[in-house]
């Protein structure tokens, strides 16, 4: 039995996706993720106006008239979110949890999948494989995914994007956009990430919370690291202290930015104290300039 209180949650994710994916995010989905490539239709005769670079040769040579290939684009997509859902994940000081807002953020790509006619798969990680569900089609599918999202029973365990690379190298068989979806508090994974994204189109997306950015002068504050249990004290009304604090995050940041910059790995960030569509139709729109 599903807890009611999931139910609701699943159904105002549904009815904010519903509202997310209009016809304009809908088509910017669409322009984008066109396909895997294009694949052969069918041989016929040469007339003029056609691109002589897709003459075919062979069956020109045969027939003594010139014919060439022509070729239909690949629509199906096969859509994958590699989703983090360690401890850390369970932080949130604006709106929502981080992992509630990574469940939103995949429902809403999910919803524009289905509507597509595209399939979709969820891995969900922590520091080991917790659930992979291969690529269906289909609504129903999908709100299994933002079920599966929601009602995650999150152990107190750490990140390891390295084994999740790995695993969906092994079991992603055919081509497909991977979303990864992660606080990237782990950084050790250049390597299994750059090999997944030659297969693969991998698309990062950072998770983060206003309070990781910049801290507000709030007086001692006691955290705790939640993949650790570790406890400290700190003094944020010191401006040092939080100064400090805000550049280190920068710079975890951009380093960040710049490993997957690197490998050609494109991000997109979001947070849970601001909406994130209009950056979402931004993104796709830069991506759709670029191919």
């Amino acid at each position: 039995m599903i807890p009611e209180e999931l139910i609701k949650k699943i159904r105002q994710v549904q009815i904010y996706t519903s509202r997310a994916v209009d016809a304009s995010f809908a088509g910017q989905y669409e322009s984008v993720f066109k396909g895997r490539g294009m694949q052969f239709d069918e041989v016929r005769e040469y007339t003029p106006g056609d691109d002589v670079r897709t003459i075919d040769w062979n069956v020109t040579a045969r027939t003594g008239r010139p014919y060439i290939k022509r070729f239909v684009e690949e629509r199906e997509l096969t859509i994958i979110f590699a989703v983090d859902l360690s401890a850390s994940g369970d932080f949130g000081t604006i709106n929502k949890m981080k992992n509630e807002l990574a469940a939103e953020f995949c429902a809403v790509l999910a919803f524009a999948a289905a509507k597509n006619n595209d399939k979709v798969g969820l891995l969900i990680f922590t520091d080991q494989i917790e659930l992979y569900i291969p690529p269906k089609k289909g609504s129903k599918h999908v709100l299994r995914l933002i079920r599966e999202l929601l009602y995650f029973k999150m152990p107190q365990r750490k990140t390891n994007i390295t084994a999740a690379m790995d695993y969906l190298a092994k079991v992603a068989r055919k081509r497909a956009t991977v979303f990864l979806v992660s606080d990237f508090i782990e950084t050790d994974f250049k390597k299994p990430l750059s090999l997944l994204n030659k297969r693969h189109d991998v698309i990062a997306v950072s998770v983060r919370d206003r309070a990781e950015i910049a801290l507000p002068a709030a007086g001692l504050i006691e955290f705790q690291d939640a993949e650790t249990g570790e406890m400290v004290l700190v003094d944020t009304s010191s401006r040092r202290f939080r100064n400090q604090y805000s550049g280190e995050s920068s710079r975890r940041f951009d380093d960040l930015k710049d490993m997957l910059r690197s490998i050609n790995v494109d991000c997109i960030s979001i947070s849970t104290d601001k909406p994130y569509i209009q950056d979402l139709i931004e993104f796709f729109r830069m991506r759709h300039r670029r191919f």
